[in-house]
């Protein structure tokens, strides 16, 4: 099987501008624990330990802040070991709003649609120090919601990852199923990554 990662890429990645909390890696490693069990997750530990990113799943504090670079390697690591498709990251992403205390927390507060489009962009800083979040288009009546990434170039798996937290979130919110489609992409050429949630 030809390696996605190399050591030399994974150098490459931890460079990348910008971080992410401590709870998206988190996050992960639970799925990956939930799937493949404690085996998984220390044949996953031991992959990251390889490529240069030691840190353990216990040594992970959910409200630290790091590099975005540990972030994708890791999701390259796990699509490299377990074969994991499109519909198993967004399942992953999922996992992660579900998992996520800051939005636990947020929700409790922001009960409509309406509050939490509104406080998207402030909620996304709580996760990550680069790209940029905007609702570009909202509409209760006809139940859909348009939200723009911008400035964010990590890889596509991430994509399938925003996939499924996006439509969890709003699955939370409006408490019926949700669907989620990226119209726009920056590895399709385009300027920016869209997502067109309907409920």
């Amino acid at each position: 099987m030809e390696k996605i990662i190399s050591k030399e890429k994974a150098l490459e990645l931890i460079k990348l501008t910008g971080e992410v909390r401590g709870l998206a890696l988190k996050s992960h490693r639970e799925f990956v624990l939930k799937e493949k069990g404690e085996e998984g997750l220390e044949k996953l530990e031991k992959y990251l330990s390889g490529l240069g990113c030691s840190i353990r799943n216990k040594e992970i504090s959910p409200m630290k802040f790091y590099p975005i670079g540990v972030e994708v390697i890791e999701l390259l690591a796990i699509k490299e070991l377990f074969g994991f498709n499109k519909d198993k990251f967004i399942e992953l992403g999922s996992f992660g709003a579900k998992m996520s205390l800051i939005l636990r927390l947020f929700m409790k507060y922001f009960v409509s649609m309406k509050l939490v489009a509104n406080q998207s962009p402030t909620m996304w800083r709580k996760y990550y120090s680069i790209g940029n979040l905007t609702v570009t288009e909202y509409n209760e009546r006809e139940k859909y919601i348009i939200l723009k990434v911008e400035n964010l170039n990590l890889h596509p798996v991430h994509c399938f990852h925003l996939i499924g937290y996006f439509s969890s979130v709003v699955k939370m919110v409006v408490k019926n199923p949700v669907t989620c489609e990226e119209t726009s992409c920056i590895y399709n050429g385009d300027p920016y990554h869209e997502f067109l949630l309907k409920w």
